[in-house]
């Protein structure tokens, strides 16, 4: 509501001059960012649930991968140099093995990156931490960048 003032000095009759108080305007615009929020709540806290089992699966599925990722690289690297050296394996079936070896070390390789980035933003996710999760996005995209990479055409 404007508030009314009298103007001061000179001979001219008093008017009286309304303005709007900046605080009154800031006051409106922080009740209606809380109104958002509050009619927007349980979408926001889902999200974040959701948001924090998806990373907990991720994680899982992380572990997962890199354990069978690991024991195929060691069964590679024994079977590899053998099987270079025998006429009867085909080609395409030694570059599938190969190229099977290059996928598992890539993994093996990304780990640990990729192991900071999951708890870092599971960590964020559960404690309301803005902070650790805003520099993950793009090391999220790299992530998922480099797995499709990996997939097959």
């Amino acid at each position: 509501m404007p508030t009314p003032i009298k103007p001061t000095g000179g001979a001219a009759p008093a008017k009286t001059v309304s303005f709007v108080k900046f605080s009154d305007k800031l006051t409106d615009s922080i009740t209606d960012i809380t109104k958002i929020i509050d009619q927007n709540k349980e979408m926001i806290d889902s999200i974040q649930e959701i948001a924090i089992e998806l990373t907990s699966s991720i994680g899982s599925l992380h572990t997962l991968t890199v354990k069978y990722a690991r024991t195929a690289n060691q069964i590679l690297d024994v079977l590899l140099p053998i099987l270079k050296n025998l006429p009867i394996v085909p080609k395409n079936a030694m570059d599938l093995l190969v190229n099977l070896e290059s996928i598992t070390q890539k993994i093996i390789d990304n780990e640990a990156a990729t192991s900071k980035t999951i708890t870092d933003v599971r960590s964020g996710l559960n404690t309301g931490d803005v902070n650790k999760i805003k520099g993950h996005a793009d090391q999220l995209k790299t992530v998922t960048k480099t797995l499709t990479g990996m997939l097959p055409k």
